[in-house]
């Protein structure tokens, strides 16, 4: 699936609760699936600043695509980066770099965090690209 129809799909699911909190819910679930981060990575190098709580994400390129683990301390922030990675791994550096993540503002998302939440959110997406782009440099280097 594409960066798009991933968002889309997101969209529509968020479009099933009727509150925050269920919504809420459902993105503490998602952070239960998220594919832990190595513990190799759970270190300063991989920390991602400017969150509230502890976030660490770590991306590597395989086969034209980066792939993407993380983890948090706090469930929500957990939830989040599952949602950031649900549409962004696997897919190629470049779309991830130039991806317009619209779902944010669809689902409401950004306006129901707080405004220390909120930049942890940009933090995140804004990491995300970043490793991106680094490991596409580095594969074209080699």
């Amino acid at each position: 699936m594409t960066i798009n129809e991933i968002q889309d799909t997101i969209i529509g699911e968020f479009s099933l609760f009727g509150d925050w909190m269920e919504k809420y819910e459902y993105i503490i679930e998602l952070g239960k699936s998220l594919p832990l981060i190595d513990p190799a990575y759970k270190d300063e190098a991989h920390l991602i600043h400017g969150c509230q709580s502890q976030v660490w994400l770590h991306g590597e390129e395989e086969d034209g695509r980066i792939q993407f683990t993380a983890d948090s301390d706090a469930v929500i922030t957990k939830g989040i980066i599952a949602l950031l990675i649900r549409v962004l791994n696997a897919q190629p550096a470049t779309e991830i770099a130039h991806a317009d993540l619209y779902f944010i503002d669809r689902i409401g998302l950004k306006e129901h965090l707080s405004p220390t939440r909120a930049n942890g959110l940009a933090s995140m997406v804004k990491q995300m690209k970043y490793d991106a782009i680094a490991l596409n440099g580095k594969t074209k280097a080699s």
